[in-house]
C-alpha cells in the first residue's frame, strides 16, 4: 500500500522458485481492480504455472471466484491474522519495501520501474535454489 493507502501495488510469488511478479494499482486497489490486474498477468503466465493461489483476507479479494478459473487447483485464504501461512509472500513483501518505501506516493513508480524491480528481485541467486537466480529457476522450471 502506498501513501494514505490510495495506490498500491500487488505481488506475485511463485512457490517453487520465489520468482516475483509486481502488478501496478495505480489509481486503487478495489475488487474490480485488482481483479482485472491479476487477470491480465495470470494471462501472461503459462498456465503449468498457475496452478494455485494463496490470498490474505484482505477486502480487495472479494471477487476471487472470477479468478478461480485461472487456477488448476483452486485459491486458498490465510486464515485472519495469521501471516506465517503466507510467509514466502510476507518476506517477498519485504523485500519488495526495500525498493518501494512505506508510506510514499506508489502512483510515482511506472510500470518499467516495477520491471526494473522485479529483475533486481528475480536476478539474485538463492541457496534454496542450488544458487540459481529465481529467474533461472523459473525458466527451467517452465521447459520441464
Amino acid at each position: 500500500m502506498g501513501v494514505r493507502s490510495q495506490c498500491a501495488v500487488a505481488t506475485i510469488i511463485d512457490r517453487r522458485t520465489r520468482c516475483h511478479s509486481l502488478i501496478p494499482l495505480p489509481d486503487e486497489h478495489s475488487a474490480g481492480q485488482v481483479r482485472g490486474a491479476l487477470v491480465a498477468a495470470l494471462n501472461a503466465l503459462p498456465e503449468r504455472a498457475r496452478r494455485s493461489l494463496t490470498w490474505d483476507q484482505g477486502s480487495e479479494m472479494i471477487r476471487h471466484h472470477e479468478l478461480a478459473p485461472c487456477f488448476t487447483d483452486g485459491i486458498f485464504f490465510a486464515r485472519p491474522v495469521s501471516p506465517w501461512e503466507r510467509g514466502m509472500n510476507e518476506n517477498a513483501d519485504g523485500l519488495v519495501r526495500q525498493c518501494l518505501l512505506k508510506r510514499t506516493n506508489l502512483s510515482l513508480h511506472t510500470p518499467d520501474d516495477l520491471r526494473a524491480v522485479e529483475q533486481r528481485l528475480n536476478n539474485r541467486p538463492g541457496n534454496i535454489l542450488s544458487w540459481q537466480t529465481l529467474a533461472q529457476a523459473f525458466t527451467e522450471v517452465l521447459a520441464l
